[in-house]
């Protein structure tokens, strides 16, 4: 019986062993890595590919010949009219702005761009961009414009100012001559007078002329 009871005691104590060498076998296993959890692939821009074609346009308007440049314009002025999606106001206004032509116009090109991201809603996030882009290059160039206009009243007022201060002493030393000239004059006029009476003198008495 008291063996009985051992063997019980003895086999309980193993399988509480055994238990505990699995749990620990378990935790020195190592486990397998857990996978990085993947970012998700953002979709491309659709509106970027249209951004390349106004790029593209603006590119070969700054390059072309005057005539080519003429009718790139006049098909991006049509179209705008035609059909005056945002697209195609869009790429005239682009037009407007590109310098380096004959119908570059930035005022037309500011007024237009405005009236453009007045209404973002309407237009892809590029073509927001390069609307926004192009319209403070514009304000930029109209601003230097204006400097270099000022500056340039400036200079001419400037010059007139010389001119006129030049004519006025020119003019002063000519009323000044001619003042000169007349008072030479009428000294001159006087020494001949003084001469000739005294020659007249001289005439009436000629024994006074030997003493």
């Amino acid at each position: 019986m008291r063996h009985s009871r051992l063997r019980q005691v003895s086999a309980g104590a193993s399988a509480v062993g055994c238990a505990f060498a699995l749990l620990c076998g378990c935790s020195l296993i190592p486990g397998t890595p857990e996978r990085a959890p993947s970012t998700p692939t953002q979709a491309a821009d659709p509106s970027l590919g249209q951004m390349s074609t106004y790029l593209d346009m603006m590119e070969r308007l700054s390059r072309a010949t005057p005539a080519e440049q003429a009718e790139i314009v006049q098909s991006a002025k049509d179209a705008a009219e035609l059909t005056p999606t945002t697209s195609n106001r869009l790429r005239y206004a682009l037009t407007l702005a590109t310098p380096g032509h004959g119908k570059t116009d930035e005022n037309a090109a500011r007024q237009m761009l405005t009236q453009l991201l007045a209404t973002p809603e309407t237009m892809l996030p590029a073509e927001r961009a390069l609307a926004w882009i192009c319209l403070k290059n514009v304000d930029q160039r109209l601003i230097l414009q204006a400097e270099n206009q000022r500056l340039q009243a400036s200079t001419t007022q400037q010059d007139r100012d010389r001119t006129a201060a030049t004519n006025r002493r020119l003019q002063a030393e000519i009323e000044e001559n001619a003042r000169l000239r007349k008072q030479l004059a009428e000294a001159q006029a006087k020494l001949d007078e003084i001469t000739r009476i005294e020659r007249a003198i001289i005439e009436r008495n000629p024994g006074n002329g030997g003493r």
